[in-house]
């Protein structure tokens, strides 16, 4: 147990700040932002596949997880996210967790345990990046720093993977998921190829309001106006839990050129999106709102907008139409 709160920043401070070069700890925002490798020098791109391989060899055991399979792909950052607990966290921090059997906070040379996974996990969800979607490395000092541009439907981004690691690790997000939330919204979903769905309907086709929701009237209505689409999936909300949500009204929209249809509709707590596509449910999305003035979605080629009243304010939420 901690005696105040291990937040993202205070593991920054407490645990990594000690292992950075004097000059880009006085001035973080600048070495965050200078190229560290300007002539391209393939050795250190070298170094930052080296740290990966090491992570991907050595974490199974420090995780207490023999079997974890960490191959480079998508899905093996899901399994980190899903892996990281308070109590592996905690565990990493203790004493005999470094490599001479102790802390920075005890006075001794060796970074904890925590600090050698999370300095090469780093390089590792990066180099899945680069490897699946085509990022390419923005080197900087320290070489854990380094962040991966990616280029996708959403414009041009610079991941700070490291500051993805810090926030999952923190109070406020640990145990959450909260590193394969980040990889999904900020890597797969921006460069998932939504034209290699297949067209369930012309996206010129009007579905018509559904004025009082209900598990079966919503089937109905869709067998009705949507025969194209056979299922709403096994992983749609049961009967039971749509009746619980209690939609005053429910709308419809096709997307993406027909392939993929949104419903969304509001209840008394917020606004519920559902993206489903030939196959049935995909994903969905929920935003606390206002019961007051009516939420709005606007389709705006290739993204979508959300606009929901929260406290008298408006608020907007921007996504690709294929969802977050």
């Amino acid at each position: 147990m901690h005696a105040e709160p291990l937040t993202a920043a205070k593991l920054f401070e407490r645990y990594f700040a000690p292992h950075y070069p004097a000059d880009a700890l006085a001035d973080l925002a600048s070495a965050r932002a200078k190229d560290a490798n300007p002539a391209g020098n393939p050795s250190i791109l070298a170094q930052i596949e080296h740290a990966a391989a090491v992570f991907a060899r050595l974490a199974p055991e420090a995780f207490g997880l023999p079997d974890l399979e960490l191959d480079l792909s998508d899905a093996s950052v899901h399994r980190l996210g899903a892996a990281l607990t308070r109590e592996r966290r905690d565990a990493w921090l203790a004493p005999g967790a470094g490599a001479t059997g102790a802390s920075p906070e005890q006075g001794a040379g060796a970074p904890p345990m925590l600090v050698t996974l999370v300095t090469h996990g780093a390089l590792y969800v990066g180099a899945c990046v680069v490897k699946n979607h085509g990022g390419k490395w923005q080197v900087r000092r320290p070489l854990w720093e380094s962040l991966v541009r990616l280029e996708s439907m959403a414009g041009t981004g610079d991941l700070a993977i490291f500051q993805w690691w810090l926030k999952a690790l923190g109070d406020e997000e640990i145990g959450r998921g909260r590193l394969a939330d980040r990889y999904r919204t900020h890597v797969e979903v921006p460069t998932f190829d939504a034209a290699r769905l297949p067209v369930i309907a012309p996206d010129d086709r009007r579905i018509p309001r559904l004025a009082k929701v209900r598990y079966d009237t919503l089937y109905k209505h869709l067998r009705a106006h949507l025969p194209e689409l056979k299922t709403v999936g096994e992983d749609f909300p049961s009967p039971e839990r749509f009746e619980e949500m209690a939609f005053k009204s429910m709308e419809f929209v096709l997307l993406g050129g027909g392939r993929m249809l949104l419903l969304h509709g509001a209840t008394a707590e917020g606004v519920h999106l559902f993206w489903l596509d030939a196959r049935g449910f995909v994903k969905s999305a929920y935003y606390p709102a206002d019961s007051f003035p009516a939420h709005v979605v606007q389709v705006d080629g290739q993204k979508i907008r959300v606009i929901v009243p929260v406290r008298g304010e408006t608020q907007a939420h921007e996504m690709l139409w294929w969802g977050a």
